[in-house]
């Protein structure tokens, strides 16, 4: 008679393994996009609180301006029309759209240098 759990027969037990570069591979992407989430959401509140005309003498209105000068990329100046909603609204709105691709491309990057897969081929329709 041979029982279901038989302690005596060997046992298989399936354990999925994630190799240590899918997991590397997987944190950096997601240091990535977390920061460059970050950047673009400093630089979207600092549109709102312009677009809201907040106190720019309170202290989380200062902690956000500082924050975004220091990520909005150089474009603080790139157009300069006469308001300064509008002006925010372009400079801080392109520097935010900029860092969610820079963080798309880095991911991409990343991902194919660290898990390099098969070759990818082109297919060219010629007309014979």
């Amino acid at each position: 008679m041979t029982y279901i759990n038989d302690p005596r027969e060997p046992q298989e037990e399936i354990v999925e393994q994630t190799p240590a570069r899918i997991r590397v591979v997987r944190v950096v992407n997601a240091l990535v996009h977390a920061v460059c989430w970050v950047f673009a959401l400093v630089l979207i509140v600092h549109i709102l609180l312009v677009f809201g005309e907040a106190n720019p003498g309170n202290g989380f209105a200062q902690l956000i301006d500082g924050w975004s000068r220091g990520v909005s990329l150089g474009l603080r100046n790139l157009f300069t029309p006469d308001g300064a909603k509008l002006r925010t609204l372009l400079n801080d709105g392109l520097a935010a759209l900029l860092w969610l691709i820079i963080g798309g491309v880095v991911t991409d990057l990343v991902t194919r240098i660290g898990l390099p897969g098969p070759k990818r081929v082109w297919y060219r329709r010629t007309l014979s």
